[in-house]
């Protein structure tokens, strides 16, 4: 018997007559394979019913089975069941796990790829299947859609029983039967399956327990379609209830309008009762692709809303947490519609900073609260650490770098202020890089990227170092000025 031949004696593909021959089963002018055409692939539409499975990597040494969904077992059991030698069905097993499987295309009625054996040259190998009838697809869809968890399970490729056995009640097969799964190989082997086919069909259980749509896509459909033509019969289905209220109600109103329509004429919208707006149909609204202009946004509210009280849930999550994430939320998508521009990026610690600063439960430098504490372990800060950077995150866009860092400004504005501030009558003051510090060491204004004064007060104590005897405790204290002036002269006033 010639290697892949199917039973019955049908030509296989060692044992093909030459093409013009009387007994060719092929049509001259058609170079598909007659049996392609009984398998359904001459409907095949190019890129929805092909679909191509890249090698899966090697396993050698793994033991176990090698489906692990009901639905990939059930194609293993097909494979083996139609099989009297054993033995080359564990070298198929060894060969899948090895690596010998290369890329799998799918097609409806067909799976194929190259299988490498013990020669150099891999084998072509194909199983086929038999595709489902129109019929049948029509009954597996009504199943599918009866019930909205079984697109659900389709959706994450799953294939539950209570989907498959009601279909399997209508006379619709989707896992192959004993004899369904036709094996064939270019090697020698005369064997049904030979180790090449088995391989290639414990491999394509693998990705079977992965997506169940590629038993779908053997059976004749691809993903792409089912998925719409599911979408289109639940859409029909759903507004089956709507369009029978829709039509009693235009029956009522016939009735108790003598039959006339509510314009009083033969034409118009019809079913329109006294009390109803008229309405336009929606074939009609879309019958032009000009679309009138979309109404302005509403105005954002002239304040951010607050989050309810969340009651005390056993097992839950803090509500005050809640609340307090809640509240910070609002806040922010309130700044989205007011300044925009005002936004950054958010990150772990700057967003913690700024909650910090914004939070209306948080504000002023001495609200160290339980909130406040946690939200600063949480970030790696101390609760006074984080107030600092609060502070500096209300001074403005640049209080934040300023904090952190010092630069050195060009010359201009910055050499300009210490005789602004000897015109004023203020003290002079010493300069380290972008910033100027009173002889005091009280008061200190920093210089931002911005062009900006920042104001900081110095709230060591006394006696804990500094030329002064003051310790270096610099918070920033106030919003930013333009004039250097202005901002050391409330800087002073404020201390």
């Amino acid at each position: 018997m010639s290697a892949g031949r199917p039973p019955g004696g049908s030509a296989g593909p060692r044992d093909q007559v030459p093409p013009g021959d009387p007994r060719d089963p092929r049509d001259p002018r058609d170079p598909r394979d007659p049996r392609e055409d009984r398998a359904g692939l001459s409907g095949a539409v190019p890129g929805r019913r092909t679909r191509a499975l890249a090698p899966l990597p090697p396993r050698p040494g793994a033991r176990g089975p090698f489906a692990e969904t009901w639905w990939g077992n059930a194609w293993v059991e097909a494979l083996e069941e139609s099989s009297l030698e054993p033995g080359r069905l564990s070298r198929g097993r060894t060969y899948a796990r090895g690596g010998h499987v290369g890329t799998i295309t799918v097609a409806p009625g067909r799976i194929a790829a190259q299988v490498r054996g013990s020669r150099p040259r891999p084998y072509r190998t194909t199983v086929r299947l038999p595709v489902l009838t129109a019929r049948e697809w029509d009954a597996f869809l009504d199943a599918v859609t009866a019930r909205p968890d079984h697109i659900a399970a389709l959706l994450d490729k799953e294939m539950p029983r209570a989907l498959a056995e009601p279909a399997a009640d209508a006379g619709v097969r989707l896992l192959p039967g004993s004899g369904e799964v036709d094996p064939s190989c270019s090697c020698p082997d005369a064997g049904r399956p030979c180790k090449h086919a088995a391989a290639l069909c414990y491999q394509t259980a693998r990705f079977l327990d992965a997506d169940p749509f590629v038993l779908l896509l053997v059976r004749g459909r691809g993903e792409e379609e089912l998925l719409d033509e599911l979408a289109r019969r639940n859409a029909a289905l759903n507004s089956a209830p709507l369009n029978s209220a829709a039509s009693n109600s235009a029956a009522s109103n016939s009735a108790g309008s003598g039959g006339a329509t509510s314009d009083g004429g033969g034409g118009g919208t019809s079913g329109q009762g006294p009390g109803q707006a008229a309405g336009v149909l929606a074939r009609e609204a879309l019958a032009t692709p000009v679309r009138p202009p979309l109404p302005e946004p509403l105005p954002p509210p002239p304040a951010p809303g607050q989050p309810p009280v969340l009651p005390e849930l056993p097992g839950a999550q803090d509500p005050s947490a809640l609340s307090f994430l809640a509240t910070g939320a609002i806040e922010r998508a309130y700044l989205a519609l007011t300044d925009p521009g005002s936004l950054q990026p958010p990150t772990l610690e700057r967003d913690a900073v700024r909650l910090a600063a914004t939070h209306p439960a948080l504000t002023g430098r001495g609200t160290l609260s339980a909130r406040f504490a946690q939200l600063a372990r949480g970030t790696g800060h101390t609760p006074v650490s984080l107030a600092r950077a609060a502070a500096a995150w209300r001074q403005g866009a640049e209080g934040p770098a300023l904090l952190e860092s010092a630069w050195n400004p060009p010359a201009g504005d910055f050499d300009r202020a210490r005789g602004a501030f000897a015109a004023a009558g203020l003290p002079r003051m010493s300069i380290d890089r972008n910033r100027l510090t009173d002889p005091t060491r009280s008061c200190q204004l920093r210089y931002g990227r911005d062009g900006r004064w920042y104001p900081y007060r110095n709230e060591g104590r006394p006696g804990t170092g500094g030329e002064h005897g003051h310790g270096d405790d610099w918070w920033p204290e106030g919003p930013s000025e333009a004039d250097p002036v202005t901002a050391l002269t409330s800087l002073l006033a404020g201390g």
